[in-house]
C-alpha cells in the first residue's frame, strides 16, 4: 500500500486551488487507499471462512477509472484462486459514483476492516 493519506497536505492543496477530482485530484489517492483496504478486508474474510488451507498470494495491479480520477489499484490474491472480490470485481476497470460513496461511507465513521467485510 502507498503512503498514508495526508489530510493536512490535502487541505493545503484545496486552499491553493487544486481540483478535488480528476487526474491529479485531491480525493483520488484517498479513494485508492480506501479501496485497497476494503479489498484486503474482503480477502481476510474469505480466508477466515475458507476450510481448505489457503493463503494470501501477493497482489496484482489494475488500472481503474473513477469519477474522482484514474489510479492503479493493487488487488489482493489468494493461492487457490478462489477469492472473488465484490467491491471491485475481477476484470472491472471502472468505479461508479455509488461504489465511491459506499467506500467513503464505510470508512468515515471509523469502521474496522472486519466491520466492512461483513457489509
Amino acid at each position: 500500500m502507498s503512503q498514508p493519506f495526508d489530510f493536512d497536505k490535502a487541505l493545503k492543496a484545496l486552499q491553493s486551488g487544486q481540483a478535488l477530482t480528476g487526474k491529479d485530484g485531491i480525493l483520488t489517492p484517498l479513494i485508492k487507499q480506501l479501496t485497497e483496504a476494503a479489498l484486503a478486508a474482503e480477502l481476510d474474510s474469505h480466508l477466515a471462512s475458507d476450510v481448505d488451507a489457503n493463503r494470501k498470494n501477493g497482489s496484482g495491479k489494475k488500472a481503474i477509472k473513477a469519477p474522482t480520477g484514474s489510479f492503479e489499484l493493487a488487488t489482493p490474491r489468494d493461492r487457490n484462486g478462489t477469492f472473488e472480490p465484490q467491491l471491485v470485481k475481477k476484470h472491472q476497470t471502472t468505479l461508479s459514483d455509488e461504489i465511491e460513496r459506499k467506500i467513503i461511507r464505510l470508512f468515515a465513521p471509523g469502521m474496522s476492516y472486519q466491520d466492512i467485510s461483513q457489509e
